[in-house]
This record gives structure tokens, C-alpha cells and sequence, in this order.
């Protein structure tokens, strides 16, 4: 039988491969500023 938790740490281990995956091929970059930008690019529209 699968779980609901069995699913929730599933998804929580591709969801920290995917971050480390990420981290790995990005110039770190301060989070504020990412996310501050997307705010500014998605109030132009």
C-alpha cells in the first residue's frame, strides 16, 4: 500500500535533489533580489 506519507517524503526528497541540482548551476544570487524582480516583471503586464 502506498501512503500519503510515503508519497509526501517522496516528494520532498525529489524536491531537495531538484534545490541542490539548482544550486549547483546557478551563481548564487541573494534570494530578495530574485524574487523581487519576478514580483517587478510580473507588474508590468
Amino acid at each position: 500500500m502506498y501512503s500519503i506519507e510515503m508519497a509526501y517524503a517522496r516528494m520532498r526528497e525529489l524536491q531537495d535533489q531538484a534545490n541542490r541540482s539548482r544550486a549547483a548551476h546557478q551563481p548564487a544570487t541573494p534570494r530578495a533580489r530574485r524574487r523581487l524582480g519576478r514580483a517587478a516583471a510580473s507588474k508590468k503586464r
